[in-house]
């Protein structure tokens, strides 16, 4: 597992992957230190407010996933997978790309304690039928997918893809426990409301176990069972 110091050596390295054709399905793991925001690919127009996230102390970075904007920091345990374009995990559908790795990432919990579903198609279909004018759209974790891991519907693991000729690009998010939902509302020009919105459409490991939950806790475990699915290389 790789300790990410700096924000951006987890976007290099999202990069350099899918700069040439990918032979060799690989996962790494990513913790943080520090927070920092990560951008959407359509928020790019939004690194205007670098300046600004930067003076509150929190770095500001765009990544080529799309999705909302994801508040990083000791609170979240990251992964990323690069698959072959010819890789049987990989599907025509965006969507469906995400079941196995939500199943993963589904046993991963269990293991130690968490009970969590797999957003089925139809039941990520009706929350966005129903929260079409979300106030929360703008961020990751304010949205659902097919494929996401949730808890009593509040979100605990989060995705996101690039999917280019070169390979496919997987990226998840583990809430270990609760963000600074308050700072990615400033760091973003957002209301207050949204950061309480946030709070209650998501969860954590620590708060469903009554605990701090450590990245150490899951994270062999968890970076052992991706590559297993993937059929990469165990070490």
């Amino acid at each position: 597992m790789y300790n990410a110091q700096q924000h951006r050596e987890e976007q290099h390295w999202n990069q350099h992957k899918l700069s040439t054709e990918v032979r060799a399905p690989e996962a790494r793991l990513w913790r943080y230190d520090k927070p920092a925001v990560i951008l959407g690919r359509s928020q790019h127009a939004m690194m205007q407010t670098e300046a600004a996230i930067a003076s509150a102390g929190i770095d500001v970075i765009a990544r080529d996933a799309g999705g909302g904007a994801v508040l990083v920091g000791p609170w979240m345990l990251s992964a990323s997978v690069v698959l072959p374009a010819a890789h049987p995990l990989v599907t025509l559908s965006t969507a469906k790309s995400y079941q196995w790795i939500g199943d993963v990432y589904a046993s991963a919990l269990a293991a130690i304690g968490v009970a969590t579903q797999v957003l089925t198609p139809d039941e990520a279909h009706a929350w966005k039928q129903d929260n079409r004018a979300s106030s929360i759209a703008w961020a990751c974790f304010g949205g659902l997918s097919p494929g996401e891991v949730v808890i009593d519907g509040r979100k605990i693991v989060g995705f996101a893809q690039v999917r280019k000729r070169n390979g496919i690009l997987l990226v998840a998010g583990l809430l270990l426990h609760k963000p600074d939902w308050t700072a990615l509302c400033e760091a973003m020009g957002k209301p207050q409301q949204d950061a309480a919105t946030l709070a209650r459409c998501t969860t954590s490991c620590a708060e469903q176990l009554g605990r701090h939950v450590a990245a150490e806790d899951i994270a062999d475990a968890l970076e052992l069972s991706l590559r297993q699915a993937i059929g990469a290389d165990p070490d």
